[in-house]
C-alpha cells in the first residue's frame, strides 16, 4: 500500500534553547527533513506550546518551512498532544496516512500526540534523531514506551529514503543533496542524541 506521509515539527519554540538537552541537534535534524521534505512535496503541521511565555518557532526552523505545505498556520496549543480538534480533519482531507514526528519533549507532547495517532489509525515514525527533553533520562524511556505502543522508531535519514522508496525518482537528487550536506550533523546526532534513545 503506498503512504501519504505528513511531517509534524513538535514545539521547537525559543523558550526551550537553553533547556532542552542536544537541542542543537534537534534544530539541525528538523532543518535537514524540512529541507528535505519540500522536494518531496510532504504537508507539514508545526505547534507551538503555550507561546506567549515559551515563544514562537525558532528562527532556524521557521525559515525552512515552505508555506505551500503547512496545513496550517503554526497553531498555538495548550494542550500537550499535537492532535488539536482542527488537525484531525486536515489530515483526513488530504489523505494523510502516515505521519512523522520530529520535537520536544519527547515523554511529554511528543508521546502524546504518537499516541494519539495511534488511536486514529495513522502510522507513526519518530524520528529519533530529532527528538528529545529537559532531562535526557526521558528521552530512552519515552522512546521505548513509543515503541511498547506500536510507533516506528526511525531516524532522519532512513525515513526520507523510506518515503523516496526509489532513486529513480526526480526528487532523489535534491534530498540527496541535502543528505551529503548535512552527514556531519547527523552523524553527530546519532552518536549524541540515538546513543541514548536505544
Amino acid at each position: 500500500m503506498w503512504l501519504k506521509h505528513a511531517l509534524f515539527i513538535c514545539d521547537i519554540q525559543e523558550g526551550f534553547r537553553t533547556a532542552i538537552h542536544e537541542f542543537p541537534i534537534v534544530i539541525s535534524t528538523a532543518a535537514k527533513v524540512l529541507q528535505a521534505s519540500a522536494p518531496l512535496q510532504i504537508p507539514t503541521v508545526v505547534t507551538e506550546q503555550n507561546p506567549s511565555r515559551l515563544g514562537s518557532t525558532i528562527p532556524e526552523i521557521a525559515s525552512l518551512i515552505s508555506p505551500p505545505l503547512l496545513l496550517h498556520p503554526p497553531l498555538p496549543k495548550t494542550l500537550f498532544s499535537m492532535m488539536l480538534p482542527q488537525v484531525l480533519p486536515t489530515l483526513r482531507q488530504q489523505n494523510i496516512t502516515s505521519v512523522a514526528i520530529i520535537g520536544i519533549e519527547a515523554h511529554v507532547c511528543v508521546l502524546q500526540t504518537c499516541l494519539d495517532l495511534l488511536k486514529a489509525g495513522f502510522e507513526v515514525y519518530a524520528i529519533s534523531d530529532g527528538i528529545s527533553s529537559c532531562n535526557k533520562e526521558e528521552v530512552p524511556i519515552a522512546i521505548a514506551r513509543m515503541r511498547q505502543e506500536g510507533v516506528r522508531i526511525t531516524t532522519s535519514e532512513s525515513w526520507l529514503y523510506e518515503v523516496m522508496l526509489d532513486s529513480g525518482r526526480p526528487e532523489f537528487r535534491e534530498v540527496l543533496k541535502v543528505v551529503k550536506a548535512t552527514k556531519d550533523s547527523t552523524r553527530e546526532g546519532l552518536g549524541r542524541l540515538c546513543k541514548s534513545s536505544l
